[in-house]
């Protein structure tokens, strides 16, 4: 019976394993590490295959490649993982993990093993056979979703976009803002402060016909929104506004359906020009923009979001 339950728990733990690949994120817990989520998803990415590249692992984790290029970055100045090029291809290179790495690798991986175990504990083998299935089966129909890419399936662009508030849009836009700008360029409670207080103080605004908001639910959950406030720069101005999809839905589409729905509100209102500001170093945004006739005007360095970065002021003209 003991060996039952070992051999068990040693299949829930690989099934979980897959479970958490599959979906593509990590959860909040660091798995007993410092790092981000990101961080610890790469490790065991680079660590269950050690001849995975850069390119692929953008796709395992469905994070924007600038992401991942910052990301691998870190983990090798921090002696965790190594790049070596392709025999061939000069170009392309792959990746390792160091002493250091494998040993950050171990540490994560009896992190979960322990967490599984101490979760089983006082549960009997048929419970904990029901368990294992289950959650084989899940991975299953997870993996089945997705593409020969390893992108999301074509399920994910289904998710249903909508207009207007409900409740918890608030909370759950400034929950998305806070977390990934906060991964990605360290902004913090200062900036998570301006979302929640412009943001709060538009949608009182909603009521009036020059501004919309719209929000992607995927499965009952906000997965991405955006807004186009007509009101805060000038009449006949458009601004685009809290633009952002989840990373679980990145590479699926989703941020183009949501600036689709939101240039038609722009064409339809007849606004002769549409603003947004961002800052340098978000290319797969910005890529999207231009695609929808916004050009750049503007580059200065300012610290409107509570932290020095490059600021970027696009306009569409219509």
């Amino acid at each position: 019976m003991m060996r039952r339950n070992i051999d068990q728990i040693d299949n829930i733990r690989e099934h979980s394993r897959r479970l958490v690949r599959e979906l593509g994120f990590t959860s909040r817990s660091f798995a007993g590490t410092n790092m981000s989520p990101s961080a610890v998803h790469a490790i065991l990415e680079i660590g269950y295959r050690e001849d995975i590249s850069a390119r692929t692992l953008c796709q395992k984790l469905l994070l924007e490649k600038s992401t991942v290029s910052r990301l691998l970055a870190s983990l090798k100045q921090k002696n965790i993982i190594t790049e070596r090029k392709i025999p061939g291809d000069g170009r392309k290179k792959q990746l390792g993990l160091t002493r250091t790495g494998t040993q950050v690798f171990s540490e994560i991986e009896n992190f979960g093993h322990q967490q599984v175990a101490n979760a089983l504990q006082g549960i009997d083998a048929d419970a904990a056979g029901k368990i294992e299935a289950g959650l084989q089966a899940y991975a299953s129909a997870l993996h089945a979703s997705r593409d020969s890419n390893g992108r999301v399936g074509e399920g994910w662009n289904l998710a249903d976009i909508q207009s207007g508030y409900i409740p918890g849009l608030l909370g759950r836009m400034v929950e998305l803002h806070g977390a990934y700008y906060s991964r990605e360029v360290s902004f913090g409670f200062e900036f998570e402060t301006l979302v929640a207080r412009d943001l709060a103080e538009f949608l009182g605004r909603l009521d009036r016909p020059m501004n919309a908001t719209w929000y992607a639910l995927q499965n009952r959950r906000i997965a991405g929104g955006i807004s186009i406030d007509g009101e805060d720069i000038s009449p006949g101005i458009g601004h685009m506004r809290w633009f952002i999809v989840e990373d679980a839905v990145r590479g699926s589409g989703l941020g183009k359906r949501l600036m689709d729905v939101a240039m038609a509100f722009v064409r339809n209102q007849g606004f002769r020009e549409t603003h947004l500001w961002t800052f340098a170093g978000l290319d797969a945004a910005r890529s999207l923009y231009e695609k929808h006739g916004f050009v750049l005007v503007e580059e200065k360095p300012g610290r409107k979001w509570g932290k020095e970065v490059l600021e970027q002021k696009f306009v569409f003209e219509q």
